[in-house]
């Protein structure tokens, strides 16, 4: 029996956007894929565009939430999948054949608790900025998350029966910690080898990205020890201070 995976799309005020992420999840050629979209209560066409879809949506609701993860925590509730998979308003499924192929990456009788892969980056008009600067580990484990988030969230597939809700403790990096709480709990976790999503690089703000900075430090000391991660700290310094150094930049 072929896997059912749960796709969760998470959206606010995102009509600009979303189309293009329905038609990347509607037009893959693996149909054992149930479709879910929870909008924060938009205020923009983002509701029409999920109506116009309504016969390829298992489900979708559109209400307040207190964020992101709030959000993300309510598409859990609804999954039914073997899998779950968060692919939101701005990122794509790689294309049409991507959930074909990660199924029949899967060579094994028993399914994984996880798949990953690689992730490309898009501007807001979908062309292809480059590769993610962070390549997906040969072999993934807990631990290789303190050398940072070596899989994009988007890349990240997990099964259902391990993903617990998000942290809401956490407004910023909660998928961090959850991407590594789900690794811990993982007993087999497989590469797909493929570029499995087209994640929008829509940046971030100075001051958000100065919180985000201390929520992961504080994620990375809760699993890794403070002492370890200051040490990893000051060896990524000076890694990238001598890189400077070797090529002239200081």
């Amino acid at each position: 029996m072929e896997p059912k995976l749960s796709i969760i799309t998470i959206t606010y005020n995102a009509e600009l956007f979303l189309e293009q992420t329905i038609q990347s999840i509607i037009k893959q050629t693996y149909t054992n894929i149930e479709y879910i979209i929870i909008d924060g209560k938009s205020k923009d066409k983002t509701v029409e565009i999920i109506q116009q879809h309504q016969a390829h949506i298992s489900y979708w609701a559109s209400e307040s939430d207190t964020g992101l993860y709030d959000a993300m925590n309510k598409g859990l509730a609804k999954a039914t999948g073997d899998y779950v998979w968060f692919v939101n308003a701005g990122d794509l499924i790689y294309d049409a054949n991507t959930v074909r192929l990660l199924v029949d990456s899967i060579k094994t009788n028993t399914l994984p608790d996880i798949i990953y892969g690689e992730t490309a980056l898009i501007n807001n008009k979908q062309e292809l900025i480059g590769m993610r600067r962070l390549k997906a580990p040969k072999q993934l484990n807990w631990k290789s998350f303190q050398m940072g988030m070596l899989v994009c969230h988007q890349s990240f597939i997990v099964a259902r029966k391990i993903a617990t809700p998000y942290n809401l403790t956490y407004r910023l990096c909660a998928d961090f910690d959850w991407c590594i709480r789900c690794l811990k709990e993982a007993k087999d976790i497989h590469n797909s080898h493929l570029i499995l999503s087209r994640f929008l690089e829509d940046g971030i703000s100075s001051q958000n990205r100065k919180r985000s900075l201390k929520e992961r430090y504080q994620i990375m000391c809760k699993y890794y020890g403070k002492v370890r991660v200051n040490l990893l700290h000051l060896w990524f310094a000076l890694r990238f201070y001598t890189a400077k150094w070797i090529t002239g930049q200081v």
